[in-house]
């Protein structure tokens, strides 16, 4: 009886995981398949779980940081986080002891502050995104290339 339900479980978790793609339950699904071994050679329940819960946990601990940098490996960022490293122009003087200025990036304006709050950008300059703070962009004067 309890390799059915090794197998029933195993089923599920590829079932959720087949699902989502989330890599949430494929590590479970090991380690049912190894309690479903554990049963099929006539081991007691007990070992079953130990082993269902030994094999799942290593699975996640060994592979998971391996198997996610593989899948995620051309995930493009989104939103906000993937204006990090760009360039834009300033539209408006960036002035942090002001609390004004603005940059054009992507053909999208944004309000901007510089890195160091003892710069002054003019209008027209280019500037790299170094961060975000909540809607502002904090900046970083380029020197154009000739």
């Amino acid at each position: 009886m309890a390799m059915i339900g090794w197998l029933v479980a195993f089923v599920i978790f590829i079932g959720i995981e087949a699902g989502t793609m989330a890599l949430t339950t494929i590590w479970f699904a090991g380690g049912s398949l190894a309690a479903f071994l554990a049963a099929l050679f006539g081991l007691p329940v007990q070992v079953q779980l130990v082993l269902f819960l030994l094999v799942s946990f290593l699975l996640l601990i060994f592979t998971k940081p391996f198997v996610t940098r593989f899948v995620n490996r051309d995930t493009e960022k989104t939103n906000v986080e993937g204006l990090i490293g760009k360039r834009g122009r300033v539209t408006a003087e960036i002035n942090n002891a002001m609390s004004v200025g603005a940059v054009v990036v992507n053909g999208q304006e944004w309000t901007a502050r510089a890195v160091s709050d003892d710069t002054v950008i003019p209008a027209g300059q280019p500037v790299v995104i170094r961060e975000i703070r909540g809607v502002k962009l904090i900046v970083e004067q380029v020197m154009e290339e000739k």
